[in-house]
């Protein structure tokens, strides 16, 4: 069975001090803005509005956590690179998407997504070089691949494969078309093969510690969000 259909919206938050605690493991997924994230989520999960679409890119502000069950949660982080955005905004997602990735110890491994057209930009190098000491694997997928020839495809496929072999071997890609929902099953078995996702856990529990991140002046500060209600963080 496909673990991510199980996928049910959790919490949204703002700041690394407010991550859940009762999580075993996580699945990151992380990419440009305007990449297709949210396409690719919602075909994984086979559904239509599970992350929020938008024409403009960089809305998505906060961290979304979606359940999976048996202690394992999909987390949408913050698109980057989109120079639209406010310089303060900017500079507070790089932050909060770096540290997470550093030193989340939940973090079973990254899925990032990369427009096929427009593969391994700056940007999406240095969030590698980011995530890369935590030696935790990466996925990535080569969205809107229907849009490329076929022979084209194969080529892009072949070279990014090349260059995350240099960086890492435990760095993978695949294409993925979420128009044509082609690619679901590999992703599926690329993830349950990363440590802690196929085994079965008690929902609720931690298997491992919980690793704060940056703190932030306003210790006093609510939640985002309450458990449970979608309230996703997002411009107007």
């Amino acid at each position: 069975m496909n673990m991510f259909q199980s996928a049910s919206f959790y919490i949204t938050v703002n700041h690394l001090r407010d991550l859940p605690t009762d999580v075993r493991v996580e699945i990151a997924f992380a990419g440009r803005s305007n990449a297709g994230k949210s396409s690719a989520i919602n075909t994984l999960t086979n559904r239509t509005r599970l992350a929020f679409v938008s024409k403009t890119p960089g809305r998505t502000q906060h961290i979304n956590y979606f359940a999976l069950g048996n202690g394992r949660y999909l987390v949408d982080l913050p698109g980057y690179g989109f120079a639209r955005v406010p310089g303060l905004v900017k500079d507070h997602w790089r932050g909060l998407l770096g540290d997470y990735l550093q030193k989340r110890q939940q973090i079973a491994g990254l899925i990032l997504i990369m427009d096929a057209r427009r593969p391994l930009t700056n940007l999406d190098i240095a969030l590698l070089e980011w995530f890369g000491p935590t030696g935790k694997p990466v996925h990535c997928l080569l969205t809107k691949s229907d849009k490329l020839s076929r022979g084209v495809a194969s080529q892009t496929l072949h070279s990014v494969r090349r260059r995350l072999q240099e960086m890492s071997p435990d760095y993978t890609v695949q294409l993925f078309s979420s128009l044509k929902k082609s690619g679901v099953e590999e992703v599926q078995a690329v993830v349950s093969g990363w440590p802690g996702i196929a085994t079965d856990g008690p929902t609720g529990t931690s298997a491992l510690p919980v690793s704060a991140g940056a703190e932030d002046a306003d210790d006093g500060r609510k939640k985002t969000s309450v458990k449970g209600e979608d309230n996703r963080g997002q411009m107007s």
